[in-house]
């Protein structure tokens, strides 16, 4: 009798797990169906994340339960710190609004940055569509070549808002490896620095993805127009052997500790969240429509017409390493948030 009770209660547990599975796929899709998906890009139209968006924006409905539309839109200001303290606050916590920040946004408050009103860890990480390689670059008729002609010579280069690795990144190369280099802020977007650089009014841009140059601009590759004077992430990018690894220049262990907190972000290379609060079910609904999306042949051949790398990391990785590096010692933050006043 005993057994036999043990088993009837087995298969009543099954049953409810399955009803409650099913009940889960149900409320989901009743969240999406017939509604709209506000997928932001919290930076100006025609830069790298947004391109990422548009492309995202036009595959993921089909993977979404109930097949929502999905609208792209921008919320630019502060380099993304905007979009990131308005999805953390003031969104619908539903699903039906979530999006993309600077791959570093997530830290600034760990850095003491001005205005970060959010805690990185209690986002809901959706998926990353890369893990991403950036690069600093002058433009060709400056004469800058090398990482080591930086260390002799200044480069004047664009910058958006403090939060932004166009900011952020520099101030790193100065402030531990010496890089002589004088940010010009302000910048909406990424693409408003470039068109300066263009012009002739900047002489370079660090912090830049490199999968934004080979989809925006791949004359400039193949003519040579810009120097690639050195590469950050956590591992060279095949295409950029010869190009020296930001860690590898570091010439003590503390350097490199420094240089692998700041760097670590680029494993989350083009972000997407949601708010706090969101239903789990919800969660594991966007997370898994976007690693599907991420497999989708379609989205794969419009990502390689648009020449935009997709190398995708889940949101529970990114999950992970946030929660990881909000962890890092409080001296060490310090330093660093010194560093980028």
């Amino acid at each position: 009798m005993r057994r036999t009770g043990h088993a009837s209660r087995a298969v009543l547990c099954a049953i409810a797990m399955l009803w409650s599975a099913g009940a889960l796929a149900q409320d989901t899709t009743g969240v999406f169906k017939g509604k709209t998906v506000d997928l932001y890009t919290g930076y100006t139209a025609g830069g790298g994340y947004d391109l990422y968006t548009r492309l995202l924006a036009r595959h993921i409905g089909k993977h979404l339960p109930g097949n929502p539309t999905v609208v792209p839109k921008n919320m630019e200001g502060a380099a993304s710190i905007r979009f990131a303290n308005w999805l953390y606050n003031a969104a619908p916590k539903d699903g039906t609004a979530f999006g993309t920040i600077g791959r570093g946004t997530a830290l600034d408050p760990l850095l003491r940055q001005p205005g970060a009103q959010f805690d990185g860890t209690r986002f809901n990480w959706i998926g990353s569509a890369n893990d991403e390689v950036s690069v600093c670059v002058a433009w060709h008729t400056v004469g800058i070549t090398t990482f080591d002609d930086l260390l002799r010579r200044e480069l004047l280069i664009g910058g958006t808002g403090p939060g932004d690795d166009t900011i952020q990144f520099p101030k790193v190369l100065a402030g531990v490896l010496g890089a002589k280099l004088k940010i010009i802020s302000g910048y909406p977007g990424g693409n408003d620095a470039v068109l300066a650089m263009e012009r002739g009014e900047l002489q370079g841009r660090c912090g830049w993805s490199y999968s934004s140059v080979k989809a925006a601009h791949p004359d400039w590759l193949a003519q040579k127009k810009i120097a690639i004077l050195v590469q950050f992430a956590l591992a060279k990018h095949p295409e950029l052997a010869d190009v020296p690894l930001v860690i590898d220049l570091a010439k003590t262990e503390d350097q490199r500790k420094l240089l692998r907190f700041v760097f670590a972000r680029q494993v989350m290379g083009r972000p997407y969240l949601a708010p706090p609060g969101v239903p789990p079910a919800t969660v594991a609904a966007l997370r898994r429509a976007f690693m599907d999306t991420m497999a989708d042949k379609e989205f794969l051949a419009d990502a390689e017409r648009s020449k935009l790398e997709i190398t995708p990391v889940s949101g529970e990785r990114i999950q992970e390493l946030v929660a990881e590096l909000y962890q890092t010692p409080p001296e060490l933050t310090k330093r660093l948030a010194d560093m980028l006043k």
